[in-house]
C-alpha cells in the first residue's frame, strides 16, 4: 500500500487518553508521566481541547497554581483533526499547514485514536534524518553548515 493510500487508523495510537476540562493541570501531568505520553484530550464524546506537554511547562513558566488551574485554561482550542479513513499524508499536510505535533483522529466527532510527528516519522523512514559515519571531506574540525 502507498503512502497516498494508507489510512490514518493504520499508524494511529488507540485509544487516545482524555480527561474531562475540570482535570488539574498537576493531574494531567501525572497521567502524561504515567502513560508515557504528550498529549491529552479533553472531552470524551466530543473534543473540547487538547492540553500537550509544552502547554504544561508554559504554565510552571508562568507560575501557574497547577493544583488549582484546570486543563481547561490551558488547553487549545479548537482543536484539529483527522478521520480515521483520511490518508496519513494528508495528516501530515494538516499538521504541517497548522503548526501541531498532535492530531486526534476522530470518528462522528468523537476522539478514537491520535496521531504524532513521531508516527509520521516511522511511518516515512526516507524522510528521517540520518547521522553521517564521518565527516564529510571539505568540512573543518567536524562543523557542519
Amino acid at each position: 500500500m502507498s503512502e497516498k493510500e494508507t489510512a490514518v487508523e493504520d499508524i494511529m495510537s488507540s485509544p487516545v487518553a482524555t480527561v474531562t476540562s475540570d482535570t488539574t493541570i498537576t493531574e494531567a501531568a501525572q497521567t502524561l508521566r504515567e502513560n508515557s505520553i504528550g498529549s491529552l484530550v479533553i472531552g470524551d464524546d466530543i473534543i473540547e481541547g487538547i492540553v500537550t506537554e509544552t502547554d504544561i511547562v508554559a504554565a510552571v513558566g508562568q507560575g501557574l497554581d497547577l493544583n488549582a488551574t484546570t486543563v481547561e485554561e490551558i488547553m487549545t482550542d479548537p482543536v484539529v483533526t483527522v478521520r480515521p479513513h483520511e490518508a496519513v499524508y494528508v495528516a501530515g499536510e494538516r499538521m504541517g499547514h497548522n503548526a501541531v505535533k498532535k492530531l486526534p483522529v476522530t470518528e462522528d466527532g468523537k476522539p478514537v485514536g491520535i496521531v504524532t510527528t513521531t508516527d509520521l516519522a516511522h511511518f516515512f523512514p526516507r524522510n528521517r534524518i540520518t547521522m553521517a559515519s564521518r565527516p564529510e571531506r571539505d568540512v573543518d574540525e567536524g562543523e557542519f553548515e
